[in-house]
């Protein structure tokens, strides 16, 4: 559902096709094919950059040069020798992907000297952009020459299809150690079709006509509902801060803002940060703030538990003074809920930003965030406000287990805050 409606923003947008890369928008993938041969070994190594570094990489200008650069983070020895790559051949290209914006395919093709006459030990290592997310992959084969204790066929052909069960764990090989002697070589896997690059163009921008603008609000308003819909943004615990803290219909309302207006200032704020510079890791941003919002979460509920605790026996005797004593404690736990569970930016919404901004149409990706989050309040504030509706004709029936009433804001604050530590162990671990 996502990819679709992501797909029908981009042909709205752009005029033409969008694909999302299969990875996320801030990957950078690399692969590494070495092939070994009597008297040298040649190396095809791929950087496969998503939406989002590509936009940021402003420096590129020239494939070769840029290849240049990329062998000082290769290392490799043959026996006791260092070796030193040289260029042989550059070549980029670039994909369109999600929203209209380019991905960046660069290949550099590098020899160096090797005489392989007797059994010859081989350590590899690729380093570049090591602090970026996303596939690495290493292959070695071997042509008239016999080569053990490395992988010879690429999984990925070569980072042009990424298998779907393994792109939750991405392949992560940095380094390789092999051992080359004269003999048979191992069948050598084609390289790709030389032609395969650039399949379609970005379509030409066409003019922004009400009919377009109008279909692109709708779909970012289903598409912020449709991401509302799934796992994040501590809804559960929203659910049960809701349910255990007897909020009201107010309340609800006021979560689902507060969620809407903290998302939206994110993305509208990292967006242009990214747009203008390239020494911002937007993965970091994103996994920081994962780790700020989990905190945030932990502290509500900490402050939740012992408010609960020292409240528990005053509202045994008095439950109308205990509700009213709770009442500004419930609405900047609300508050502060909220704010965490819209805090971590929405990758989609930032390609949908960048990508405006890429077409120098900066105010009409702003609409479409405030758009998109719109959705988001909607689903959020729907959710919350039949809890509120569940709660308030079940409730009649759960006042008999008065025990059961009296320990449930202190199940609600000790669920908060674990859930909270969880989410920022999560966050925190990449």
């Amino acid at each position: 559902m996502r990819v679709l409606l992501l797909t029908l923003f981009g042909l709205l947008l752009m005029g033409g096709v969008a694909q999302a890369h299969p990875l996320s928008n801030l990957s950078v993938n690399h692969y590494d094919g070495l092939r070994v041969f009597p008297d040298r070994i040649e190396l095809r190594s791929v950087v496969d950059s998503a939406e989002i570094p590509t936009l940021q990489d402003r420096e590129f200008v020239d494939a070769r040069k840029r290849c240049a650069e990329r062998a000082k983070s290769l290392d490799a020895m043959a026996d006791e020798r260092e070796l030193q790559f040289e260029v042989r051949d550059a070549e980029v290209v670039r994909p369109p992907g999600e929203a209209g914006l380019p991905t960046m395919r660069l290949t550099c093709e590098y020899t160096v000297s090797v005489q392989v006459r007797g059994e010859v030990e081989v350590t590899f290592s690729d380093s570049y952009l090591g602090e970026k997310p996303g596939w690495r992959e290493i292959t070695v084969v071997g042509v008239d020459v016999a080569v053990s204790g490395a992988p010879a066929e690429s999984i990925t052909n070569e980072l042009r299809s990424y298998p779907e069960d393994l792109l939750s764990s991405p392949l992560d090989v940095r380094a390789v150690r092999f051992v080359a002697q004269p003999g048979e070589g191992s069948a050598v896997t084609p390289p790709g079709a030389l032609g395969e690059a650039t399949k379609a163009a970005v379509g030409l921008v066409g003019d922004l006509t009400p009919v377009v603008g109008i279909g692109a609000v709708l779909l970012s308003l289903v598409l912020g509902a449709s991401h509302a819909a799934l796992p994040g943004h501590g809804k559960t615990v929203m659910a049960a801060y809701l349910a255990g803290s007897r909020g009201t219909r107010r309340d609800a309302l006021l979560v689902g803002a507060t969620v809407t207006i903290t998302h939206t200032a994110g993305v509208l704020v990292l967006g242009l940060l990214l747009s203008v510079s390239s020494v911002i890791a937007g993965e970091s941003v994103l996994r920081w703030l994962g780790v700020v919002s989990g905190l945030l979460v932990a502290v509500i509920g900490g402050v939740l538990l012992r408010s609960a605790v020292r409240n528990r026996g005053r509202m045994r005797h008095d439950r109308g003074h205990g509700h009213g004593h709770g009442h500004g404690h419930r609405r900047a736990g609300l508050v502060g809920m909220g704010v965490a569970g819209g805090l971590v930016p929405s990758p989609s919404a930032l390609v949908v930003l960048l990508g405006a901004i890429a077409l120098g149409r900066t105010w009409f990706g702003v609409v479409l965030v405030l758009a998109y989050g719109l959705g988001m309040a909607a689903t959020l504030t729907a959710a919350g406000l039949l809890l509120v509706s569940l709660r308030d004709r079940l409730g009649p029936r759960l006042a008999r287990f008065r025990k059961f009433a009296d320990i449930t804001p202190l199940g609600t604050a000790a669920l908060v805050m674990l859930v909270g530590v969880g989410l920022a162990t999560r966050a925190l671990a990449g």
